[in-house]
């Protein structure tokens, strides 16, 4: 505090009232906010009442500190000479000694400086050094809250009296009111003058449409407004509980996880507003991954928003302090505002990569359909069929050999007998890198269990009986190549196991061998079974299907493709007409409509069967409805036309066929059997090979 200079005259306060000085300093007060500016004029009234050299006005700025607001002196530091509040520093009030410290009460009066204070404390000296020797303080508040207060000085002892306290109150009262209008002015000026500097930096924000590149730039600008040690951007998934840090700036005590943070049920529901945690070693305890994280980062102070996308929150804003307590509700609705700006750079980054992505479908799916057409074509040229269908279900299994054919993914083929397995299996081969070498099929429900092994595998000379040389198996005929196994539902356990074995450690040895041997072949595997129910019923290793069923593509039957068959139709005409040499004149309107209707059972491969029947039936006409099969509808007769006798009930007089007969024997022992053919061939005490010829033979869908 500068020394006491120009100490003016003590006017006379004879005839001075009280009411009278108030009324005059509410007056001046109402003039201005900046009190400074009518502090003299304010002196001069209250000089009317008492005798004063000095006066000052002091307000608190921080829960120990106070700052001079208003004073009748010159202060030294300013270069102008202005009285200004911006010269002084804010004073803690440790620098006071108990007997004149500011605090929220009224003190005794000063009598005499040199005996009641101690110059060991900073501002008690100063106050000896400027030539103080009484002085009164009244504070002032807002609320129930310690806002400030009025300090008058006078070089002479003894000036003041308890008649001058209860003067100076409703004064001090006055002054603490003036000063608050003008505390509540300030803060609302500062916080838009913030606001002006927060909306020119984050134009830093526009300059990408990705944050996370401009991060650091946006951190060192946004300092000005909302001081840091460190800044992070997350990302939450609602769904998993987590978050993710996609951007982050400044430095930390620990390097900044780069993976999904868990969160608890508390620590989600907290995301929906704002959180600023005073001193984090406080407040926090380590109970969870993300608690952890926070006191590992030596930060104090947090301040976090919820960064908001179409009125949902995807993540969060974070600034952290060394310092504790260094953020308030103020930083909080900057950072809000801050929060906002960036939702919408975050928004627009999501629009440009959903607009990348979805030009990258459109051209992914572009690639799969000329992927599809040219395999087609190969497979046409080939001499190996023709690729036929428009329908949803049957583009939707093309789209799927598009997307696996160029890999090494072994890939498990479903559907009903007849629906075209092995036609899709030579397609993903023919899309593969391994469409130079072999295509190498094997029939696992055509062999008996030791044969199968043997034809996979191979067989050395005399590793059993019969075996009077060496033999090459399938898998290494197969090598570069692609080995496919139709009906893999009905291999037998030990195969299974050997199979996983090629699967799992790509290699096999012989039966009777001891040398184990690579196998390089990609395994495409067909079933019409439910190889789920199969495992169930223990005939299916668990461990075999999860290999096998990488990627599985499902084809749907022909009855449920129906719009398929017209096209079907017309190509088995054409080609089985070339190969037979009697090609029809087409097909008539009543033909195509039961074509559409009946339900096929056996799917394409009927459909095939019952075309060239048409074929020699129509002698090169027309193909009529009296050239198609009749479902024969009997007493007794199955759904789609076969005979199931009853032994107690007497054959219809219109007589039977036996070939229904056999038909309807063989789907009520598929049906008893489970779908298990070996069962299904004790069963008919025939064996699996005639069983499989009769399946053939009749369409049967099992």
């Amino acid at each position: 505090m500068s020394r006491l200079v120009n100490l003016l005259p003590v006017p006379s306060p004879e005839g001075a009232s009280l009411g009278d000085v108030l009324a005059e300093i509410a007056q001046l007060a109402s003039q201005t906010l900046e009190l400074q500016e009518v502090f003299d004029q304010v002196a001069d009234s209250m000089r009317r009442l008492m005798p004063f050299d000095d006066m000052k006005v002091v307000r608190v700025v921080e829960p120990d500190h106070v700052v001079v607001h208003a004073t009748t002196f010159k202060i030294a530091d300013c270069t102008d000479g202005s009285r200004v509040s911006c010269c002084w520093e804010p004073i803690p009030l440790a620098a006071w000694s108990p007997r004149l410290r500011p605090r929220g009460e009224s003190l005794p009066p000063l009598l005499d400086a040199e005996i009641e204070l101690d110059p060991q404390f900073p501002a008690d000296r100063r106050i000896l050094e400027a030539g103080v020797r009484s002085g009164l303080w009244e504070p002032f508040h807002t609320g129930e809250r310690f806002a400030g207060g009025v300090i008058v000085s006078s070089a002479a002892p003894r000036a003041f009296t308890e008649a001058h306290c209860e003067m100076l109150r409703p004064i001090a009262a006055l002054l603490g009111s003036a000063v608050e209008h003008w505390r509540i002015w300030d803060a609302d000026r500062r916080r838009h003058q913030r606001f002006d500097r927060m909306e020119a930096l984050l134009g830093t924000l526009a300059g990408s449409l990705d944050v996370r590149e401009v991060f650091d730039k946006f951190s060192t600008e946004v300092q000005s407004v909302l001081r840091h040690d460190l800044a992070s951007l997350t990302e939450i998934d609602s769904r998993r509980e987590t978050l993710k840090v996609v951007a982050h700036a400044g430095m930390s005590d620990i390097e900044v996880p780069r993976g999904e943070i868990p969160l608890t049920r508390e620590e989600h529901e907290l995301r929906a507003d704002f959180e600023i945690l005073d001193d984090i070693p406080a407040v926090i305890t380590p109970r969870s991954e993300r608690e952890r994280l926070l006191l590992a980062t030596g930060m104090r102070s947090w301040l976090r928003v919820p960064v908001r996308l179409s009125g949902e929150i995807k993540g969060s804003l974070s600034f952290f302090a060394r310092e504790a307590e260094a953020y308030d509700r103020d930083d909080a609705e900057v950072a809000l505002r801050i929060a906002d700006r960036l939702a919408l750079s975050l928004s627009y980054r999501r629009l440009a990569e959903e607009a990348q992505i979805a030009s990258e479908a459109r051209e992914r799916a572009a690639r799969l359909e000329a992927t599809v057409e040219t395999l087609t074509r190969e497979l046409e040229t080939r001499g190996r069929g023709r690729v036929v269908g428009d329908s949803p279900g049957w583009r939707d299994v093309l789209r799927q050999v598009g997307q696996v054919a160029d890999s090494e993914t072994t890939v498990l083929i479903t559907g009903e007998s007849g629906t075209g397995k092995e036609i899709v299996s030579r397609l993903i081969h023919d899309g593969s890198a391994r469409a130079k070498n072999a295509f190498v099929a094997v029939n696992c429900a055509a062999l008996p269990e030791q044969l199968l092994e043997s034809e996979l595998f191979g067989h050395e000379k005399g590793a059993f009986t019969g075996a009077v040389s060496t033999k090459i198996g399938r898998l290494e005929q197969a090598a570069g190549g692609t080995l496919f196994l139709d009906e893999i539902g009905e291999m037998s356990p030990i195969v299974q196991a050997k199979l996983l074995r090629v699967l799992q450690e790509r290699e096999f040895q012989r039966l009777g061998g001891t040398r184990a041997m690579k196998a390089n072949v990609r395994v495409l595997a067909a079933t019409n079974r439910d190889l789920i129910k199969a495992i169930g019923r223990g005939e299916f290793r668990d461990d075999l299907y999860y290999r096998l069923n990488v990627f599985e593509i499902g084809i749907p039957p022909l009855r449920d493709r129906a719009e398929d068959i017209p096209a079907l139709a017309a190509a088995f005409v054409d080609e089985l007409g070339r190969t037979m040499g009697r090609p029809a004149a087409g097909i008539s309107r009543d033909a195509h409509e039961w074509l559409l209707s009946y339900p096929w059972p056996g799917n394409v491969r009927e459909l095939r069967n019952a075309i060239e029947r048409a074929i020699l039936l129509c002698d090169g006409g027309l193909i009529t409805r009296d050239h198609l099969p009749t479902p024969v509808r009997r007493p007794g007769a199955t759904a789609n036309g076969s005979f199931d006798p009853d032994p107690g009930a007497p054959l219809p007089a219109g007589g039977v066929s036996l070939g229904e007969v056999e038909r309807g024997l063989v789907e009520r022992a598929l049906r008893d059997a489970d779908g298990n053919k070996s069962r299904a061939a004790r069963l008919l005490g025939i064996s699996r090979a005639q069983l499989y010829s009769r399946i053939e033979r009749f369409g049967i869908s099992s």
